[in-house]
């Protein structure tokens, strides 16, 4: 049996995985299962099996994009969603490189994540500054580019995109003419939210040129770009004082060796009855590394941390936590819609690049659903004051404020 038949059958036991080899034999891995759709896979040369074995998730994704593994049945969501839902994080999880691999994947990971300013910026442009189009496809009409907040699971993604803004502000307890800073902004959306809903001034700064032209022509046709500023700097340049201060989406870009730097920046700006909301992608266990594929083709210098990591970023800054929030899920369902309009997308994003970008699109989004619904990732949202009574002494207040909000 080929290697690689015995690595995989040591996991797919539930749900079917049938693989053709480039010489014509065929394996039946694991049984029908409900949970799983069946799976058919083909590769094209004898050196493919050898380098998935060897590095799983980074050669399966090559492989994929080159052509030399081919899905026959199914597709490259199903193959993960096998693959993971066999391994789920809280069992352990299995697909992991060779030891050396590993250890020097571990090294350069701690190397990439120590991000400066200039190197900051030129990973933050090797994702965002991506064509505006592209987003356009499969992204909501507002370009919420993270975790959305499904009141209901069978919510739109338009929908549940306005209820994460609306849980947000909620937690942020503004008033009208409070300043607010908004820490790696995007296209615009949550700093157009905030003061549409509650007359925040707002300024928003960003490292991506492209997000920031989008950004500032929305406040213009808004009418409102004298009340919510676009700015592209690094919020370590930042100056001046803020009632509020939130972050959606872009702690993941800091690095752990700058987290206490970021922290004491945020406290530095907050005025003294000032409020935070960090809202990151985080893993459920201990710190770890960033897969490879992910630094290598979509984030370089990308690091989702522990919540003890957070924890210890901002422990010393005298900063309160008042509140902490654990948004399981909540990504997957996001990303399945995401994932959804991309496949409707297909001839668009290949006609804006090409096949290989379109199935390393692909791959990206179905390994990361997989990783928020059965790996070790969720979502964080961690409240900070300056003060220990700003904030109300119960979490009623986010409640009757959100429903404000969507009302």
């Amino acid at each position: 049996m080929p290697l690689i038949d015995r690595f995989l059958g040591r996991l797919v036991k539930r749900g079917r995985l049938r693989i053709t080899h480039a010489d014509g034999k065929v394996a039946e891995l694991g049984a029908a299962d409900p949970a799983f759709r069946d799976v058919a896979i083909r590769f094209t040369d004898r050196a493919t099996p050898g380098r998935i074995v060897r590095h799983p998730a980074l050669g399966a994704a090559e492989a994929f994009m080159a052509g030399t593994l081919v899905i026959d049945q199914g597709d490259i969501r199903d193959l993960v969603n096998l693959l993971k839902g066999n391994t789920p994080w809280e069992r352990g999880g299995a697909l992991k490189p060779s030891l050396p691999l590993r250890l020097a994947g571990e090294m350069i990971h701690r190397l990439d994540r120590v991000n400066m300013a200039r190197r900051s910026k030129r990973n933050v442009a090797h994702h965002y500054d991506l064509s505006d189009r592209l987003y356009d496809l499969f992204l909501d009409a507002d370009r919420q580019y993270s975790c959305a907040y499904f009141t209901n699971p069978d919510s739109t993604l338009e929908q549940a995109q306005a209820d994460k803004k609306a849980h947000i502000a909620a937690k942020l307890l503004l008033k009208p003419g409070m300043r607010v800073l908004d820490i790696g902004c995007g296209w615009g959306g949550m700093a157009l939210y905030l003061h549409a809903k509650t007359g925040a001034e707002v300024l928003g700064v960003t490292l991506s040129e492209e997000q920031l032209k989008v950004a500032r022509a929305r406040a213009e046709a808004a009418g409102v770009a004298d009340k919510v500023k676009f700015e592209l700097i690094d919020y370590r340049a930042v100056t001046g004082q803020f009632d509020r201060i939130v972050s959606v989406g872009m702690f993941e870009h800091v690095g752990p060796p700058h987290y206490k730097a970021f922290f004491r920046k945020c406290r530095d700006l907050l005025a003294d009855d000032g409020v935070m909301l960090l809202h990151t992608i985080g893993r459920m266990g201990v710190p770890g590394v960033t897969d490879t594929f992910t630094t290598k083709y979509i984030f370089p210098g990308g690091y989702n941390p522990a919540l003890s990591e957070i924890v210890r970023g901002y422990e010393g800054t005298k900063l309160f936590p008042t509140d902490i929030e654990v948004l399981r899920v909540h990504y997957a369902l996001t990303i399945d819609h995401w994932y959804d309009r991309t496949v409707a997308a297909k001839d668009q994003i290949v006609a804006l690049y090409d096949e290989r970008f379109y199935r390393m699109w692909t791959f990206y989004l179905a390994g990361a659903a997989a990783a928020f619904r059965t790996g070790g990732m969720c979502n964080y949202q961690v409240q900070l004051s300056k003060s220990r009574l700003t904030v109300p002494l119960t979490r009623d207040y986010i409640g009757e404020a959100e429903a404000g909000f969507r009302g």
